[in-house]
């Protein structure tokens, strides 16, 4: 990223909520019985806004489908037209919230050579894709312990993932000498803890009048101070 701004991360990335959901949409077309694209992603958009809402008032457990229905504006029957039910609806945005980590962060180290150029974007990217898609991570995050066994396992993998890619990434540059020997794996847990920190704890930001630009500025700052030879 020549430009490190948030603005140049989302134009270059392009992303929003909507096509977060169109991409939920695609991914899961055999499952939703609504096939007019259009229609399904608007709706889709409007369910999950509607579960985002009410988590943060009583929880998703919490959550019965009237009030799903109540707070989106669809009737039960319009429901069942995109999930069979809650745990199939926890599972769909659980499962698009891991593949768009994923896909972004192997994205943002396409044709970067430099450690610390790598460190800097693996960093950065995290943190603006959070603020992009804050209500997604805040959801995911709180309600992984719901998770059936299966689906907490999948997302315990990639938690690990996103870490370990960071620990790899420090031992790498370790290895050619470019950073400053330290124990990784301490440093990238550290690191994520402190990018969750930007969408869990937003309220204590939002008070310093502290931007993402300037908090992934200072998270980045603090690993390549330890880092510097």
């Amino acid at each position: 990223m020549t430009d490190k701004s948030f603005d140049a991360f989302k134009k270059r990335y392009e992303i929003s909520r909507e096509e977060m959901t169109r991409e939920l949409f695609r991914e899961n077309a055999e499952s939703i019985r609504v096939k007019k694209e259009a229609t399904a992603v608007r709706n889709l958009q409007r369910i999950i806004e509607a579960v985002f809402t009410i988590s943060k008032v009583k929880g998703f457990q919490a959550m019965s489908m009237r009030d799903l229905c109540n707070e989106s504006g669809l009737s039960m029957g319009g429901l069942y037209g995109y999930i069979k039910g809650k745990e199939e609806l926890l599972a769909l945005i659980q499962g698009q919230g891991r593949r768009l980590v994923e896909r972004f962060l192997l994205e943002s180290l396409t044709d970067l050579t430099d450690p610390f150029e790598k460190l800097d974007a693996l960093i950065r990217v995290h943190i603006y894709l959070s603020e992009v898609a804050r209500p997604w991570f805040f959801f995911n995050f709180m309600e992984s312990r719901h998770l059936g066994k299966e689906d907490l396992t999948q997302a315990l993998i990639m938690e690990a993932a996103t870490e370990k890619a960071l620990a790899d990434l420090i031992e790498e540059g370790i290895a050619l000498k470019t950073f400053a020997p330290c124990d990784a794996a301490l440093l990238a847990g550290l690191i994520k803890s402190m990018q969750q920190d930007w969408y869990l704890k937003r309220w204590k930001f939002r008070k310093r009048k502290v931007t993402v630009e300037r908090y992934a500025d200072a998270v980045i700052e603090m690993a390549f101070f330890r880092l510097a030879l």
